[in-house]
């Protein structure tokens, strides 16, 4: 829901830091590893109990998300890169609130799964209709310059790191926030399929 606006905010210093790291000889994808690597850390320390050392991970591997972009814009995108891309932060997706599943499975346990399900199908209802895009042809660049057709929805990338800095602020709070985002997971994958069905329709 946010991620246009924020794109606007942050690529412009993204896009010279990733000019940066171009110039130094980093490659995106090098990038791409190692924020992914950095997410999995993120979700090894929550998994741990340890939800400040979590965070840090969490917010390192956001800040690279957004670098292996900008180093891509700065030399060459690649398929490869926008593939490596998309499938780690998935996998990031995933681990988080599995780590909460882990470091507390009675609290935690059945919240998760329904907030994974409500990522599964959001994610769905987002990679099916980027295919049936690429298809036709279609193209947009209102959530930034992707690899993709990227249609918006009420969750998106900005409302999922926010509900992650939630989660390991306050992790007693875990079940309580995770249930709600799962609602408005649910709601944004409808919304996508409703909008595949307007836009594929004949």
């Amino acid at each position: 829901m946010f991620d246009s606006m924020m794109r606007r905010m942050i690529d412009p210093p993204l896009n010279v830091a990733g000019r940066g790291l171009a110039a130094l000889g980093i490659g995106a994808n090098a990038v791409t590893v190692g924020g992914f690597a950095l997410g999995l850390a993120a979700a090894a320390a929550i998994a741990s109990g340890q939800f400040a050392l979590g965070l840090a991970f969490l917010l390192a591997n956001r800040l690279a998300d957004g670098l292996d972009g900008a180093v891509a814009r700065a030399t060459e995108k690649s398929d490869l890169g926008g593939y490596l891309d998309i499938v780690f932060d998935f996998l990031f997706y995933g681990a988080i609130p599995l780590g909460f599943a882990i470091v507390d499975p009675n609290a935690n346990g059945l919240a998760a799964a329904v907030l994974l399900a409500s990522f599964y199908a959001n994610g769905a209802a987002f990679l099916a209709f980027s295919t049936m895009a690429a298809k036709r042809g279609l193209e947009t660049s209102a959530q930034g310059l992707k690899s993709l057709y990227y249609v918006g929805g009420l969750a998106e990338g900005t409302e999922t790191i926010a509900v992650f800095i939630s989660f390991c602020l306050w992790p007693a709070h875990f079940p309580l926030i995770a249930f709600g985002f799962a609602a408005l997971c649910f709601l944004s994958a409808a919304a996508r399929i409703l909008f595949a069905v307007q836009t594929l329709r004949g």
